[in-house]
């Protein structure tokens, strides 16, 4: 199976998750949604993810963002986990998953979607099916994937950029711009360059040129 690439459409499924079953498609409906992998329950690195996902609740709902884990795990042990996350999650601030994990423990979805770990041998389970790889996806409303990331299991997600990744697209879907390093929302942003400086001065009428090829140019918009 060839590997999701961007602006590939997120491939569909069906699924048990904590929060009942899904359609995949149906689920996200108009919505931005990132799927999130983790290689199996009772994972320390994961336990505290899935905490901070939990917190940011607010943060993706006003970017009408909906997020959905995953793990090679079935429900009754997802559900025991889910209690492991509030609780330790607790010691940081409120904590309430409410969010769905998907249950995947034959790994279909994690197939689909190519995350298993088929390289290190040592990242299996006691029947010897490799564990996921810690990935994310985030799809537009199109359902179309637009970003797509790899951890390492020793290195927590930076859900901080995971937002600002979101905010960049957004803005740009919106307001056609992109975004230059470090940027981060209420920043100079970069005028796209299929943008005529004649449409420049009507769309962006504080625009800077810099260089032939890069203009910037402050922007408002909702905190």
């Amino acid at each position: 199976m060839p590997a999701l690439r961007l602006g590939n459409i997120a491939p569909d499924f069906e699924a048990d998750t904590t929060a009942g079953p899904i359609k995949f498609h149906e689920w996200i409906g108009d919505s931005w949604a990132i799927l999130f992998s983790h290689p199996g329950d009772f994972t320390p690195v994961c336990t505290t993810e899935l905490g901070e996902v939990a917190r940011r609740a607010e943060d993706f709902k006003k970017r009408n963002v909906k997020v959905i884990g995953i793990s090679a795990n079935g429900l009754e042990e997802h559900h025991k986990w889910v209690q492991d996350i509030n609780s330790f999650g607790a010691k940081v601030g409120p904590t309430d998953v409410q969010y769905p994990i998907i249950a995947d423990p034959d790994r279909k979805v994690s197939v689909l979607y190519d995350m298993l770990d088929e390289q290190d041998a040592t990242n299996r389970d006691n029947k010897g099916l490799p564990f996921t790889i810690r990935t994310v996806f985030i799809i537009d409303p199109k359902k179309t994937i637009r970003l797509t990331l790899a951890y390492p299991a020793s290195t927590g997600r930076n859900f901080d950029e995971i937002i600002r990744v979101i905010d960049s697209l957004q803005i740009g879907d919106k307001h056609r711009v992109t975004t230059p390093v470090n940027w981060k929302k209420g920043d100079d942003v970069i005028v796209h360059p299929t943008v005529t400086n004649d449409e420049a001065k009507t769309l962006f009428p504080e625009f800077t040129q810099h260089l032939p090829y890069l203009r910037t140019t402050p922007l408002k918009v909702d905190q």
